[in-house]
């Protein structure tokens, strides 16, 4: 059978995407994919590479600055939502897939609305607590809306048909031993952090990471620390380190990207972190104690709602970024540092929310679209 899967933009649109495709082909040895996303997106180039047919519909979202450069987008994103549709209808009429499942990203709204009005059968998957607009337009017409985060059924339209899957984390994630994972990475004793921004980096935590190191560091507090600065990172963050004497400390380990996540999770006693939808999967996966700072620029704030998924039951302390400085993040290390009991329970309420079947879940939202 052929399956259609539209997704883009960033890797928490795309890897749910290859993800499902995963799972299909788990129960469906002949399947066929056609993967669909935008030219200039991360799509182009991890699609191909995990060995998928890739095509692609120009589409961009709408900037609500009135910047030149945010005019310049929108008059382009103009442009495109004028062609796609067309182009749209073409792909899904070329490859008449079986089912057109929409993940997310610029291009999945032409798309899975074409396959709509075609007679396509269509899925949503949603990572956020808080839909998109183009999700919610969709899940009206879709045969099932498969959610992450069980608050976001109250925001899809009345009568939609959502069911809970979880969202799909990275092969290995919840096999890692954790002080097999400690000694692998050199952290036998103390409190170890583990802190990223995604791959592109969180300005907001590349500027505090070094004052808050040289802190930890300088008490008399024993505090390992694993810190990805991303690529908006790499010219400032070494140098920085340098200027304050700390870059060759063993204690410390900071790169650009956190290759090894499954192992640096295993092992953390706390994580701080954006709140993507990946990130918080994978912590409630393994079940880590955590800070999470919400990007306030997520399109409807929806790294906030996200976040509060784990903050309402105890599982996270949440931060929004404009009450977030140096004093504040050394006054919550430094009260888990000193109770481990509390970090414990947080550990313990971020494992209670994980779906341990999300697998087999999404294959039964697909499963029962095929069978009707």
């Amino acid at each position: 059978m052929r399956y259609l899967i539209s997704c883009g933009g960033t890797g928490g649109h795309i890897n749910p995407g290859l993800a499902i495709a995963g799972i299909i082909k788990e129960h469906d040895k002949d399947a066929e994919f056609l993967f669909v996303g935008t030219p200039d997106g991360m799509e182009a180039t991890l699609v191909p590479a995990a060995g998928y047919r890739m095509e692609f519909v120009e589409s961009a979202g709408f900037q609500r600055s009135f910047s030149p450069e945010s005019i310049k987008r929108n008059l382009k994103a103009v442009r495109y939502l004028m062609t796609a549709g067309g182009h749209a209808r073409k792909i899904v009429k070329e490859f008449q897939p079986c089912l057109a499942i929409g993940t997310g990203g610029y291009a999945s709204g032409p798309v899975i609305r074409a396959a709509q009005q075609l007679g396509i059968p269509t899925a949503v998957h949603e990572q956020n607590a808080f839909p998109g607009v183009t999700n919610k337009l969709l899940a009206k017409k879709a045969k099932v809306v498969m959610m992450t985060f069980a608050e976001a059924e109250k925001y899809f339209p009345q009568g939609t048909h959502t069911v809970m899957t979880g969202l799909p984390v990275r092969g290995g994630m919840t096999k890692v031993n954790r002080e097999q994972a400690r000694r692998q990475l050199g952290f036998t004793e103390g409190m170890l952090i583990v802190s990223f921004g995604g791959s592109q980096g969180a300005k907001c935590l590349n500027d505090m990471m070094p004052e808050l190191m040289q802190w930890h560091l300088e008490s008399d507090m024993q505090i390992n620390h694993i810190h990805a600065y991303g690529k908006h990172g790499r010219d400032t963050m070494p140098d920085e380190l340098k200027k304050r004497g700390i870059a060759d400390d063993p204690r410390l380990r900071v790169t650009e990207y956190i290759h090894d996540m499954d192992i640096c999770l295993a092992a953390a006693d706390l994580v701080i972190s954006r709140a993507g939808a990946s990130t918080l999967s994978e912590l409630e996966a393994v079940g880590r104690a955590s800070i999470l700072i919400p990007y306030p620029a997520a399109a409807e704030n929806h790294q906030y709602y996200n976040a509060m998924v784990l903050g309402k039951p105890g599982a996270a302390i949440v931060i929004e970024q404009k009450d977030l400085t140096t004093d504040v993040m050394k006054k919550h290390i430094e009260s888990l540092y000193n109770d481990p009991e509390k970090r414990a329970a947080m550990h313990q309420r971020a494992g209670k929310l994980f779906l341990t079947d999300t697998n087999d879940r999404i294959w039964q939202a697909i499963e029962g679209i095929r069978q009707t």
